[in-house]
């Protein structure tokens, strides 16, 4: 039985994480907006905010060839198999997995007098907040929001971006209202969202959301719909797209 995932630049073992490779984290780190105006600036810094396996740090090493990329997670044996993944990629010297929380993290990298300020803080955060826990602590903890609450998210990575850095996250379509209002209590605001469908003709079961320090334009203006299958129940042809360079 395979313990990982084939893309077509690197690959993901995943059997000492919680949570597996998943959609979630593939969309995200295909659709999130990149540090684009810092790509030859080996200075341009990301933080994967709850890395897990590492699968969305190691999109973003490839999509952003000169990034520096920090990547942590509570979940030290899961911290570890992204190290491993990190160190068997093509982009292992920009790559740095920490065993940390995101609020522990701030403490150390961010209110120190030359503190680490990132282009773009990433994250698939935990989003379960009422619901049944499951008997496996770690996967629990991965799931559920106790330890790390989106507005400790919120507030903490915007403490932590650089004047023109971004906030990506991906989470339940129910869940967005909750983070726009503490996005915007925070001075944050959206710059692009995606709502992710299932099927054709199903709401939205997931959103994606950009945040920046800069006024964007209207929600309606840089608002996105993309749905995950099509009429035969294989992946759509925008899906496809969006994924093109990660998929085998």
């Amino acid at each position: 039985m395979s313990t990982g995932f084939q893309f077509k630049q690197f690959f993901v073992n995943h059997d000492r994480c919680a949570m597996k490779v998943g959609t979630d984290g593939v969309l995200l780190g295909s659709w999130c907006p990149t540090p684009q105006s810092k790509m030859q600036d080996a200075k341009c810094k990301i933080l994967d905010v709850g890395t897990g396996s590492g699968l969305i740090a190691l999109m973003l090493a490839q999509r952003c060839p000169e990034a520096q990329i920090d990547a942590i997670d509570i979940d030290a044996a899961a911290c570890t198999q992204a190290a491993e993944n990190f160190a068997s990629s093509p982009w292992a010297e920009r790559l740095h997995a920490t065993p940390c929380s995101l609020q522990d993290w701030q403490m150390v990298n961010g209110k120190c007098e030359n503190g680490k300020l990132y282009d773009l803080i990433v994250s698939n955060p935990p989003y379960f907040v009422h619901s049944l826990k499951n008997p496996d602590a770690a996967r629990s903890t991965a799931r559920h929001n106790d330890t790390l609450p989106f507005g400790e998210l919120i507030e903490t990575s915007t403490q932590m971006l650089a004047p023109d850095g971004k906030l990506a996250v991906i989470v339940p379509a129910e869940e967005e209202q909750v983070l726009q209002d503490l996005a915007a209590t925070n001075g944050l605001h959206c710059m692009l969202r995606c709502y992710v469908h299932p099927k054709p003709g199903r709401p939205a079961k997931r959103v994606m959301i950009a945040w920046s320090r800069t006024p964007a334009p209207e929600p309606t203006e840089c608002t996105g719909h993309l749905t995950l299958e099509d009429e035969q129940g294989g992946r759509s042809e925008a899906y496809q797209q969006l994924t093109r360079e990660f998929y085998l």
